[in-house]
């Protein structure tokens, strides 16, 4: 008799978790987007009151980690609102012998990462908001000012690329001072004379072979070129093969190309940030050569986009999006 009721305490807690856990998952699918947000946006909220780094730099890192889930294999799918992924042994201490340890007290006795968000006594690693509180948890050691913020970023993720897209991601967030950043632009106004195909992979001789990592799009000299999405400028200048070029990174960790402008528009520089739509220069046909080389090849954009991981970046093919976005703004512009 003492065994079975021993079996019914322990079975208890199981019989009342496990089925919230299925009921958030399901809210979770029938919310619209825009619910989405606001339930992100209100566990940043309370991140915010908790640690007193701004909520924009909680949507970052969780923007960061939503990016590098999309471009790996070996992490899953979030299945709450926020993307940030611990591993298990570094939530519950590297020490501790109960890898699916829940309990805030003994995760905290072996050193573990994990901490109680909601007060229940546990530090749940499928819960959202223990997740978070954890990673302000993490942050607030070092500080609540930028640099801190900076410090604290490096000290988690051991690289500067990641402190540096999750800076720029901040700056964005706080700039529009929303969640929504879904918007898209296709890359020129449609009523200029334009062309492109996709060229992805093609073979390309000078400077050496190699391939084509982009789309070309063929346009007169002058046409504007203007940002795909929202994003910071992270790089302008020149370089001998893209000739005046611009590149853009957007809150999906993705970097976007833009190669042999003849100019760029005025007050685009490193550190902007843009938005859809944003003119950043004007098609030309600079490149292959010392700077101010131009006209060794019809004027057109070269577009190229760039996938971070975490560890390493590599190119894929901008033509479907290139497609999809003209067809969608064709389709808003006869209403």
């Amino acid at each position: 008799m003492k065994k079975i009721v021993v079996t019914c305490l322990f079975l208890l807690p199981i019989l009342f978790i496990l089925p919230l856990q299925g009921l958030a998952e399901d809210k979770k699918d029938d919310l619209t987007s825009e619910e989405i947000f606001n339930e992100r946006m209100a566990l940043y909220k309370k991140a915010e009151a908790h640690s007193h780094i701004p909520w924009y730099y909680y949507a970052a890192v969780d923007s960061y980690e939503r990016g590098l889930r999309q471009a790996r294999k070996d992490r899953p799918k979030e299945d709450g609102f926020i993307a940030i992924y611990i591993p298990q042994q570094k939530w519950v201490g590297e020490l501790n012998p109960n890898e699916e340890d829940k309990y805030a007290l003994s995760i905290s006795f072996f050193d573990g990462f994990g901490r109680d968000g909601n007060g229940d006594g546990l530090a749940d690693i499928n819960n959202d908001e223990d997740i978070l509180f954890s990673f302000a948890e993490h942050l607030t050691k070092f500080g609540s000012n930028e640099e801190d913020i900076r410090i604290g970023l490096w000290d988690y993720y051991q690289r500067d690329k990641a402190v540096e897209l999750i800076t720029g991601h901040a700056k964005v967030y706080k700039k529009f001072n929303t969640l929504d950043l879904r918007e898209k632009s296709f890359i020129v106004p449609l009523h200029f004379n334009y062309s492109y195909k996709s060229t992805f992979g093609d073979a390309r001789g000078w400077g050496g072979r190699r391939i084509h990592e982009g789309t070309d799009i063929f346009a007169d000299h002058g046409t504007p070129v203007k940002s795909t999405t929202y994003g910071v400028v992270e790089l302008k200048g020149w370089n001998k093969y893209g000739g005046w070029r611009i590149g853009i990174r957007d809150k999906d960790n993705v970097y976007h190309y833009y190669a042999h402008l003849s100019r760029f528009e005025d007050g685009i520089d490193r550190g902007a940030i843009v938005e859809p739509g944003t003119v950043i220069g004007y098609v030309g046909s600079t490149g292959y050569g010392k700077p101010g080389t131009s006209g060794k090849f019809p004027p057109h954009l070269h577009y190229g986009v760039y996938r971070d991981n975490g560890i390493i970046e590599w190119s894929f093919d901008p033509y479907p999006q290139l497609r999809q976005l003209e067809q969608k703004e064709r389709k808003k512009k006869r209403g």
